[in-house]
């Protein structure tokens, strides 16, 4: 497997611990410095909270909630390459909580029935697959659920979102939404 380089999990039980990044197009990891803010947003630790790891890739994300105290992560990646890599990575750091599933991101929502406190979406750029995961998403949600999108542009999600944060660093444009539900009544917040 080529590689195309080590990032590490920035704090927690795993604090220190490798993740390695297999070479793969359109594969790319969440930088440190995001990831810092993220986690600064999140609130720093995850402790009992379940969470999902949409395209989980590198598994960045993943590995970080499972650091900071997540009870529970799915990671799901479609890419066998990237997939192996995370089993890989879990064995080695020792991440029980942490559960990869090699398939596809719409696949999953369609059939799992579980339902999450934090997802990450980070799906490859070109994909465009944004809008068809934010439709299929809600049915995975608990209650007051956040929701992080990486992508190339600013996401708009639908109304049922609040988004909470916002930020860029280079290329990428980062977010954190959180799920509101029907508990609007289907009004827009500020109404």
């Amino acid at each position: 497997m080529h590689s195309k380089g080590v990032i590490r999990i920035i704090a927690g039980e795993y604090r220190g611990r490798r993740i390695n990044v297999p070479s793969r197009p359109g594969l790319r990891p969440t930088p440190d410095r995001v990831r810092e803010t993220l986690f600064n947003w999140l609130g720093q630790w995850l402790d009992g909270q379940a969470c999902l790891d949409l395209f989980a890739g590198s598994g960045a994300l993943g590995f970080e909630a499972a650091s900071r105290g997540a009870a529970r992560v799915v990671m799901v990646e479609s890419d066998r390459t990237a997939f192996d890599a995370l089993q890989a990575t879990r064995q080695t750091i020792g991440a029980p909580t942490v559960e990869p599933l090699f398939g596809d991101a719409l696949d999953y929502l369609a059939r799992a029935g579980e339902q999450f406190d934090v997802v990450f979406l980070d799906p490859p750029f070109r994909q465009n697959a944004l809008p068809a995961v934010l439709a299929r998403l809600p049915q995975r949600l608990k209650s007051a659920a956040r929701v992080y999108i990486e992508s190339d542009e600013p996401a708009m999600a639908p109304a049922q979102f609040t988004e909470l944060k916002r930020a860029r660093a280079g290329q990428v444009s980062y977010q954190l939404f959180e799920w509101r539900g029907d508990d609007q009544g289907g009004l827009p917040r500020n109404v």
